[in-house]
């Protein structure tokens, strides 16, 4: 019986859209959801643009008692969730709990329900704060939110490794799989757009200053200046192969392979090579039992920042050689989502495997000197294996690969 594990439900709460299908076509049409930051005052604060979630009700998703206790990220996730569920056609209460799963990366927690409680324990004192302030800003109040609601009694647990930490969610999906387990929500989401939370921000080196929504952000770029915030990610299903075509489900991709590295360097600066990134690359393809040549698309990290970009360039150089493979950055659409990046570059992997088309990268020409075929259109093609890159503050290094559905792979 195969262990491979594979993507049958995609679940977007992004500024590209919500739900699947809005998602991509605004990416396919290139439509970005970075804009100025108008909810409050930013003129103190680091940034003033961000990509965000539009329209986004949460009265619709969540039920009023969980809103109380619980962040805007986790709502996000919530929606994620059962939008991953529905796309699945996968009904937890026709499922056996103990067989199902969920597994998050998270990296800045409940940002909007901390500050409201500090600003109550400052200007009113002690009994002011909520009960909830306890859990409401945990870092893993999204998994076990989304576990007690669709009553997932399987391992639970949340990753943290800042933007990397999806895929390495992903892997541990793929692992509780291996071992078992029936079916596994995997995904993260973000929502770091509070003055709270862009304070804590205002000391990254690598974060834009850019009024323009349009420029502020473009990684491999001559005159990148960093990258900028955005909400939202999305949340997948993966399942056992065998148990996906059994039960008749839509396939979007297989998970093959994934690694992780640290540089282990210093805490906030990056290191001076990139050979724990390329490790990370050369182990994920080693996983997935391919090489270079196999690979027809790498959805980049892309930070936007120009030494960053740099190094993963040579990266991705040393491993597939100077311009040999096509890359994508559609976060140029959503800006940079810290634990929600990575699963929603999961996602536009797999939508890209399934439907044969390259999302572009927007508002952004690659400087010739990084080596890279930067896709800046939609870019339709016959994808037989991605490469995901992910990249997180403090060395974390992750990469994955996706290949293009194989029924006959079970037969």
């Amino acid at each position: 019986m195969s262990r491979a594990a594979v993507i049958t439900g995609i679940g977007v709460v992004a500024p590209t859209g919500t739900g699947v299908d809005e998602h991509w076509r605004n990416s396919l049409a290139g439509i970005s959801g970075i804009r100025p930051i108008d909810e409050f005052d930013v003129s103190a604060l680091p940034v003033a643009v961000a990509g965000q979630v539009a329209g986004f009700d949460q009265t619709g998703w969540v039920e009023h008692r969980l809103i109380v206790q619980t962040d805007r990220w986790t709502w996000l996730a919530l929606a994620a969730a059962r939008l991953a569920l529905d796309d699945a056609g996968l009904d937890p209460r026709k499922a056996p709990p103990l067989g199902l799963s969920v597994v998050t990366a998270s990296g800045s927690g409940g940002n909007l329900f901390g500050q409201r409680e500090i600003q109550a324990l400052w200007s009113t004192g002690p009994r002011a704060v909520s009960a909830y302030q306890s859990i409401g800003w945990f870092y893993a109040a999204s998994s076990g939110q989304i576990s007690i609601l669709h009553q997932l009694k399987g391992q639970c647990g949340v990753l943290v490794a800042d933007g990397a930490g999806g895929i390495d969610a992903a892997w541990q999906a793929r692992r509780i799989l291996a071992r078992g387990g029936d079916a596994v929500l995997v995904g993260g989401t973000e929502a770091p757009l509070s003055p709270y939370a862009l304070a804590c921000q205002s000391s990254q080196r690598t974060l834009s200053a850019g009024g323009d929504a349009a420029t502020a952000y473009r990684p491999f770029a001559a005159d990148a200046t960093g990258g900028v915030p955005g909400e939202g990610g999305a949340m997948l299903v993966v399942e056992p192969r065998h148990r996906a075509y059994a039960r008749g489900a839509r396939v979007y991709a297989e998970l093959a392979g994934a690694a992780a590295t640290h540089d282990a360097y210093d805490p906030e600066e990056p290191a001076p090579d990139c050979r724990h990134l390329t490790r990370a690359i050369r182990q994920a393809l080693d996983r997935a039992r391919c090489g270079p040549d196999d690979v027809d698309v790498v959805f980049a990290d892309g930070a936007g920042d120009r030494q960053l970009d740099r190094l993963e360039a040579a990266a991705l150089g040393e491993v597939f050689g100077a311009g040999a493979v096509p890359v994508t950055v559609p976060k140029t659409m959503t800006g940079r989502l810290c634990s929600g990046a990575a699963p929603l570059d999961l996602g536009w992997a797999a939508l890209a495997l399934h439907h044969g088309v390259i999302p572009p990268s927007v508002n952004v020409a690659a400087d010739p000197g990084y080596g890279l075929d930067l896709v800046v259109e939609p870019r339709p093609a016959r994808l037989r294996r991605a490469l995901v890159v992910a990249r997180g503050s403090g060395g974390f290094n992750s990469a994955a690969v996706l290949a293009a559905a194989s029924p006959e792979a079970d037969r």
